[in-house]
């Protein structure tokens, strides 16, 4: 019986960033994939909004340290678990759903040393392979919007924390004026379902136990880095178009084009969402 493929993953089978054109980027630097350290990744392997700022402010939220065992949930390429891993000196899991995200994650992990401390599991965040309080620290970025089921998700993420654990993530956030047609084109095009808005994470995330619920609205800051990355992706025409071609380089201007123009209407914005992991939780 053919598998059914979640649309999230076809979206990754596409997506322009990936362990290929990380490494590419590596080489036209003049550096060997073959001795690589951390640092060399930093550039390239951070799939999200903010870069190492973002990491380390969801490092500070999560109360990560060395003494940490923490989950990273839809991890794909692992860029802030590494991060995580070689500067606090913490054990990470990553999960995401997409096979070939999960072997890159573990294929770039090892070669910059660091998959003694950094795991890749393949799994659905709805249904965490993991047995209940196995965790100290859980984080996302920017991948529950992929997630149909926000609240399981998060049921799920309480399931698996220690009392007094912490969960910190960030994830794009509707505001009322994102119309039906607008989420339909979102949930069509990248695989973003069931946006949620600040409140209704709020809610989600109480509903599921946690406490000390904190909503950071980011919005501002990732207009500025949208608009920074469609002018760099841009830029990177000609070797987006040799590496993917012309049809998908235009299907991810558009794309980023459309983002934009959300986030500046204020139809669309950013959260950062933090929570502690009470008694009655784990």
């Amino acid at each position: 019986m053919n598998r059914v493929v979640p649309a999230a993953e076809l979206f990754y089978r596409r997506h322009p960033i990936s362990e290929e054109q990380v490494l590419d980027a590596l080489r036209r630097q003049g550096k060997d994939p073959a001795k690589l350290s951390p640092e060399d990744l930093y550039e390239w392997d951070q799939d999200h909004y903010g870069g190492l700022a973002a990491v380390e402010a969801l490092t500070r939220r999560a109360g990560i340290s060395a003494d940490s065992h923490v989950l990273d949930v839809c991890a794909g390429l692992a860029g802030p678990a590494r991060f995580i891993a070689a500067r606090c000196a913490a054990r990470v899991t990553c999960v995401d759903l997409s096979p070939e995200r999960a072997a890159g994650a573990k294929r770039l992990t090892a070669l910059v040393g660091l998959d003694r401390l950094v795991r890749m599991v393949r799994a659905d965040a709805q249904a965490l392979p993991f047995p209940r309080s196995a965790f100290t620290a859980v984080i996302s970025q920017e991948g529950l919007l992929h997630v149909p089921d926000k609240a399981r998700v998060l049921d799920e993420c309480a399931r698996v924390l220690r009392t007094g654990g912490r969960l910190a993530f960030s994830d794009w956030v509707a505001t009322p004026r994102l119309s039906l047609n607008e989420r339909r084109r979102l949930e069509e095009w990248m695989a973003a379902v069931s946006i949620q808005t600040q409140d209704s994470y709020r809610r989600l995330l109480a509903r599921a136990g946690f406490t000390g619920i904190l909503a950071e609205d980011l919005s501002e800051e990732w207009m500025g880095v949208l608009r920074r990355r469609l002018e760099m992706f841009r830029g990177l025409r000609a070797q987006t178009v040799a590496r993917l071609g012309p049809r998908r380089y235009e299907e991810y201007n558009q794309l980023y084009a459309f983002f934009v123009g959300l986030v500046e209407s204020r139809k669309l914005g950013g959260g950062r969402f933090s929570a502690g992991a009470g008694p009655g939780i784990s």
